[in-house]
């Protein structure tokens, strides 16, 4: 086992800022692999994580479950990777392998979830990160670090629920939100061949939105706009977080229509129309390994990719700070010049 610590940035305390962090590298399970960092983006539930916003953050907490980087060790059983493959990691990094959901290949509805994420012990704002081999996936050298990044978080987040519930009588969708989750989800539905609508609170979006693939816009702080799209769509996806207009929003999904949370919003509202035209209200979190392998194959079959900035680890703070502001367009990768 290599014995050089491992330097990264951690959170002393929750909504801490980031400061210099060295420990010793975890030790290697049978499964597991050491990959030396190279890229990791900077996802929303990273800040969420930071907050405490999930009640199970244990600090010092090194951020990071986007992970791209090289294989730089291996335990006895590594799932066939060796040193020097090309990898990434989303936001699992394990999984207990024996409750009922993990039998079922359903990996990422683990009993263990708290504990699973690819965070722990420590994650991937770091020289290097320790995950169970079966959740790291080769990439091709042909998608590029930020790509994958993205995809391997963002992009399976979107496109299990679309994968799962379009179906011939489920084409008009729509989606919530055009930053780093929606810009994805519009480009996901565009190719599955959905009638797709963006919901925004930011009209400036209007002309991006459709050249990602959507086929109308609407501004959510257009009252009559929304009206307009009253009882319309069969599926509501909501990639936004923080304060929503609930109640125009379910207005907009037909009778026992669907809304689906990809993120992790404010959700508060009165519950007549959902009661009344019979709606669902579902979650969705992230995917099994299968329909990773299948979403990045999909992504690159269709050209897939996210809008990204690159920044140096170094600077994680002020990548941290334009994130809560929602200044990132779409999504900021840190860049590890130690990986």
């Amino acid at each position: 086992m290599t014995s050089r610590p491992v330097t990264g940035y951690a959170a002393m305390a929750a909504g801490q800022p980031q400061v210099p962090f060295s420990y010793p590298p975890p030790e290697l399970g049978a499964h597991d692999v050491r990959i030396a960092v190279t890229h990791c983006g900077l996802c929303y539930s990273d800040v969420q994580a930071i907050e405490n916003f999930y009640g199970v953050t244990d600090f010092p907490f090194v951020p990071g479950h986007e992970i791209v980087g090289m294989v730089s060790e291996t335990g006895g059983d590594p799932s066939g990777l060796r040193v020097g493959d090309r990898v990434g990691v989303g936001w699992q990094g394990r999984s207990c392998g024996q409750c009922e959901w993990c039998l079922q290949g359903e990996e990422q509805l683990c009993r263990e979830v708290a504990t699973n994420g690819a965070w722990v012990p420590y994650g991937g704002f770091a020289s290097s990160v320790v995950a169970d081999s079966r959740f790291v996936y080769p990439l091709p050298e042909s998608m590029p670090a930020q790509t994958a990044c993205v995809l391997l978080c963002a992009g399976i987040s979107v496109y299990t629920p679309l994968k799962r519930y379009l179906a011939p009588d489920v084409r008009r969708i729509g989606i919530a939100g055009m930053g780093g989750l929606g810009h994805l989800a519009v480009q996901f539905a565009h190719a599955m061949g959905a009638h797709v609508t963006v919901l925004s609170s930011s009209e400036a979006k209007r002309e991006e939105a459709l050249s990602f693939g959507a086929d109308h816009f609407a501004c959510t702080n257009d009252k009559a706009s929304l009206r307009a799209l009253s009882q319309s769509l069969d599926l509501l996806l909501c990639t936004a977080h923080g304060e929503l207009p609930w109640e125009r929003l379910l207005d907009v999904l037909k009778v026992r229509g669907k809304l689906v949370l990809a993120g992790f919003p404010n959700v508060s509202f009165n519950p007549t129309d959902l009661v009344v035209h019979e709606l669902t209200l579902q979650g969705s979190f992230v995917g099994n390994r299968a329909t990773m392998q299948e979403m990045l194959a999909f992504a690159r079959r269709h050209q897939i990719t996210p809008l990204t900035e690159t920044m140096p680890l170094s600077r994680v703070n002020e990548a941290i700070e334009r994130v809560r502001q929602n200044k990132a367009r779409y999504w900021i990768v840190l860049e590890n010049a130690k990986g």
